[in-house]
């Protein structure tokens, strides 16, 4: 059997969103040292605060102060911390009822072991010394056995409210391609580009996938398409993407290798992006170390007919 690459991989990226009223709130208030919950149609508190009734589906925006004491109703151990969490030492996930409110809050909870830790025990919020209106401005939980705070009584209104965050979403995992993908990342570093061939239908894909999407059966048979291919459609990028050192405007495009029946989607280079147009026939550009196709260009050939490659847009 032909090796199986793998690698790690991370996709990460900045999360932004404004606030409307509820959460706007919620977050000050956290730069604060306020904890507020919103009250439901029925009477029940909610921490952390929503916009619109669960049940009802009613905007809700009538804001409660809870306290920053409660009771851990359930919680897990978490041995090995990871990057961006909220402790760098073991501690519990905890879901811990505010006094006052009727829901729990999924926080951090700083315990010097499991055996610690147990569903009633009671709780108070650790400030973090640095808050700027996120839910990291509760650094954590910590074991408390006083007595039960009162709240203030503040009604939710902040001078400077935060009206938006930036949070950053990240997932780290290990990436596999699998056989078919593997074959086909190996023949990029030799510049060749080979797809594989359906038993049934006899369409060649590419990239391949180790299987036919319409029959649903396996393929095995490698097949080299291109390099030479037709744009069957496009789009004009015109928001410049972090960390690539492409100037915009430019053209992403579909593009049908020859022999193949599936289009795989490059940068197209060597034209001003005005004149990037369906049927234009291209061929791949290797830099000296790339192990893949840097971008497509024109090579000069009259355009294809629509007829050949209209099933391919």
């Amino acid at each position: 059997m032909p090796e199986v690459l793998k690698a790690p991989l991370t996709v990460e990226f900045p999360f932004t969103r404004s606030l409307g009223p509820v959460q706007s709130a919620f977050l000050t208030g956290l730069r604060e040292r306020v904890v507020l919950g919103v009250r439901t149609g029925d009477g029940r508190i909610l921490v952390p605060p929503v916009e619109y009734d669960p049940v009802t589906a009613e905007e809700i925006r009538d804001l409660v102060e809870v306290t920053p004491t409660g009771t851990v109703t359930t919680w897990a151990w978490n041995h090995a911390p990871r990057r961006g969490q909220p402790l760098d030492t073991p501690f519990a996930w905890a879901l811990v009822r505010l006094d006052g409110a009727d829901t729990a809050l999924l926080h951090a909870l700083d315990a010097p072991g499991p055996g610690d830790v147990h569903t009633g025990m009671r709780v108070r919020i650790r400030w973090a010394e640095q808050r700027t209106g996120a839910i990291t401005d509760i650094a954590c939980f910590e074991p408390y056995d006083g007595e039960r705070a009162q709240p203030t009584g503040h009604l939710g209104q902040f001078e400077e409210p935060i009206t938006g965050i930036v949070a950053p979403a990240r997932l780290d995992y290990t990436y596999s391609p699998g056989r078919a993908q593997s074959a086909y990342i190996k023949a990029l570093s030799d510049r060749r580009i080979v797809g594989e061939r359906c038993p049934s239908c006899r369409k060649v894909y590419v990239p391949p996938r180790g299987a036919c999407p319409t029959c649903g059966v396996a393929t095995g048979e490698q097949v080299e398409v291109g390099p030479r291919g037709t744009v069957t459609t496009f789009c004009i990028v015109n928001i410049k993407a972090k960390n690539l050192d492409i100037e915009v405007p430019y053209v992403y495009a579909h593009i049908a290798l020859d022999g193949a029946d599936l289009a795989l989607h490059g940068r197209i280079g060597g034209i001003p992006y005005d004149q990037v147009r369906m049927g234009l026939r291209v061929e791949p550009v290797w830099t000296e170390d790339s192990r893949y196709p840097d971008h497509y260009r024109p090579t000069g050939e009259p355009d294809a007919d629509y007829e050949t490659y209209k099933e391919l847009l």
